[in-house]
């Protein structure tokens, strides 16, 4: 997959995508990520990218020259160009199931905003708005590392157990249900014995219950309109009753 990024910020992604499984993804050629600073593309004599919204308003908005000419750069090295992903808080939230609608392209572009807002004709550019939620962060940079992390971990060959990202919370529409390592007895906390039947079918079942009860107690949103199974069904009939006698 080829990811490329849009910023005026781009030393903010040294660190966090070449550490890690983002690192790891970049190492085995699972990935390649592209930063490119699209104040390099401005044809303003003082280098400036931004300017003041006509017809007033508080803050500066983010011209359009520049970015058209970065993201033109871009397409004419990979003229297959994907998805093109604006980071603005009126988009779209992003969720798990972005993340594997993601992760089923060849190419992401990437483009963080700055400043008050961006000028309208940039959405002209884009396939996608995509938002990580209800809060107002300075940059569009810190929104991007978590859409790009939560893609690529689902990438064939980037976490070492192909069976972990299906069973992470939210891909099977529950969050995820309690796991234990060794020791078996902590400080007197001890593992359920379920766990150390050896039982494989018990524990399945066990571990559907939990995560249907920690969904309830804690998401019961992520409920809603969710298809289970008659087994399922009926577990969650049960924990909704105890905590109704509770």
């Amino acid at each position: 997959m080829q990811i490329d990024i849009l910023s005026l910020f781009p030393e903010m992604f040294a660190g966090p995508l070449h550490e890690s499984m983002i690192g790891n993804a970049i190492e085995k050629q699972v990935i390649n990520v592209d930063v490119t600073n699209f104040r390099d593309f401005t044809t303003d004599k003082h280098n400036h990218v931004d300017d003041y919204p006509y017809g007033g308003g508080a803050g500066m908005l983010l011209q359009p020259q520049p970015i058209f000419d970065a993201l033109a750069s871009v397409q004419e090295k990979h003229p297959q160009p994907g998805r093109v992903i604006l980071l603005d808080p009126a988009g779209v939230q992003f969720n798990q199931h972005v993340a594997e609608d993601f992760a089923k392209e060849e190419h992401l572009t990437f483009i963080c905003g700055h400043y008050e807002g961006y000028d309208e004709r940039i959405r002209s550019l884009v396939t996608d708005e995509v938002s990580l939620g209800d809060y107002v962060l300075t940059g569009g940079e810190l929104g991007a590392m978590v859409m790009i992390d939560a893609t690529v971990r689902l990438l064939p060959g980037v976490l070492g157990n192909e069976d972990s990202a299906p069973g992470d919370s939210f891909s099977s529409g529950l969050l995820e249900y309690p796991q234990y390592t060794r020791p078996a007895d902590f400080r007197g906390m001890k593992v359920p014995d379920i766990l150390l039947s050896g039982d494989h079918g018990k524990i399945d079942d066990w571990r559907l219950e939990q995560a249907l009860k920690r969904t309830y107690e804690r998401r019961p949103d992520m409920l809603a309109g969710l298809s289970l199974s008659g087994k399922a069904r009926q577990m969650l009939a049960e924990i909704k009753a105890d905590a109704e006698q509770a």
